[in-house]
């Protein structure tokens, strides 16, 4: 069993989510606990009042909201009533067995699973602490349900092993409706944003694209971008941008810009740790093989977990590269593990010396051309160099001096001296 805790700020939405679910007829609500009536009996302002008012005891807990999921391995068969007890087992050994909580089925998946809304907030006003929950309680209530319920341990199940591994979104499916557009990327959103470490959009957009979805923050003139806004589409495999944008704001887990800048310093210092796997792993593969082709390094990072995303202009140049650990689900630009891990380390160290992006060549126009964001160009500048081998960067920092000009008129060598003509009086 594989267990994942969400908070977040909109008790509605996230009900809303798992209703919708059960109205497209992929989900079926299967029980109500420490609600006045039984589950049949309630309708969607039932269930909603009941949290939202017990929320209300305590103004001071914005992130008032609990959604968990329960993962079973694809080879258990659970009944519904199998399902309730694991479910409520589980949220009595988490110090949520007195909240007001209901269970979901859904059926969307290739493996059985079941969703839990809560409040965070107590009967007494109190607020239920969920700091460290998944690494301490969670895990620990996991380990006993999988041995009292005969359940196959995470550790050994298939479900953990590929880590919820996603299937990119099908874009002939999608490109046409919203609702199957908005449904797609939240699948996608809902694996990826609270489990990966990112610290900027693109290392975001470098997990995304795996996946065909994108954030977009729309070009430098756009409404979006000078409202710090954001948009989350779907693109085909030629990076083409198809089906129709869904704001930020309208997905139930408020994925918006500001939400994602706040997650950035947290996962910086979280993923330093991590840094270490992947140059280790870069290292021993061009250790066993000195001089590998690029595409052969790509194909054994992936075989250990790493996924590597390069960033080429439209000449197929590469000036940038980024890597998608999914074992510690830790995500790093070339450039911040070191100068041999960055794009131009990578080519050089595989043998693949092809001409850098030079300054002249359409270098302003290229990023725009791209929609590359400020960072990402501030990258490119500094990682090219001229034609001289010094650093582009270094050169434009240089104080100007125009070769044929003296300031304030200083006199200069080989100029001549001006005869002073003394007349006597007589």
């Amino acid at each position: 069993m594989v267990a994942v805790i969400k908070t977040g700020h909109s008790l509605h939405r996230i009900l809303n989510y798992n209703e919708n679910k059960v109205k497209e007829g992929v989900a079926e609500i299967i029980s109500a606990a420490n609600y006045p009536m039984d589950v049949e009996q309630l309708s969607f302002a039932h269930k909603l009042n009941r949290l939202q008012n017990q929320a209300a005891l305590n103004e001071n807990v914005s992130r008032n909201s609990v959604h968990i999921s329960l993962n079973f391995d694809p080879s258990e068969q659970l009944s519904k009533e199998r399902l309730q007890e694991i479910a409520d087992t589980y949220m009595q050994k988490i110090g949520f067995g007195e909240q007001p909580y209901l269970i979901y089925q859904h059926f969307d998946a290739g493996h059985p699973h079941i969703h839990i809304v809560s409040v965070k907030v107590r009967a007494d006003g109190s607020r239920v602490d969920t700091q460290n929950i998944g690494r301490n309680q969670s895990e620990k209530a996991r380990k006993e349900i999988e041995q009292a319920f005969d359940l196959k341990r995470a550790e050994d199940s298939k479900l953990q092993q590929q880590s919820y591994k996603l299937k990119p979104v099908n874009v002939q499916k999608v490109q046409y409706g919203r609702s199957d557009t908005k449904r797609a990327i939240t699948n996608i959103l809902d694996a990826v944003l609270n489990d990966y470490k990112y610290a900027s959009l693109p290392e975001l957009n470098a997990i995304l694209k795996q996946y065909n979805v994108m954030a977009d923050r729309g070009s430098e003139n756009s409404r979006v971008f000078q409202n710090h806004g954001l948009v989350y589409r779907i693109f085909d495999e030629q990076g083409n941008k198809v089906g129709v944008p869904i704001k930020a704001s309208d997905f139930y887990s408020k994925p918006t810009l500001n939400y994602l800048e706040e997650k950035f310093a947290p996962n910086e210092a979280a993923r330093q740790s991590h840094k270490a796997r992947v140059k280790n792993a870069i290292d021993l593969a061009l250790l066993k093989q000195p001089d590998q082709k690029l595409s052969d390094l790509m194909n054994t990072l992936a075989k250990d977990g790493i996924n590597t995303v390069l960033r080429q202009n439209e000449e197929g140049i590469i000036y940038g590269i980024t890597y998608v650990d999914h074992r510690t689900k830790c995500v790093f630009n070339g450039s911040l593990l070191g100068k041999q891990y960055s794009a131009k380390g990578i080519l050089a160290r595989c043998g693949e010396r092809k001409e850098p992006l030079s300054p002249k060549q359409d270098f302003v126009k290229q990023p725009a051309a791209n929609g590359l964001p400020a960072e990402e160009q501030n990258m490119l500048l500094q990682s090219q160099p001229n034609k001289d081998g010094v650093d582009l960067l270094e050169t434009l920092m240089q104080p100007e001096h125009a070769s044929g000009y003296v300031p304030n008129g200083l006199p200069g060598k080989g100029r001549k001296k001006r005869k002073k003509h003394i007349t006597k009086r007589l």
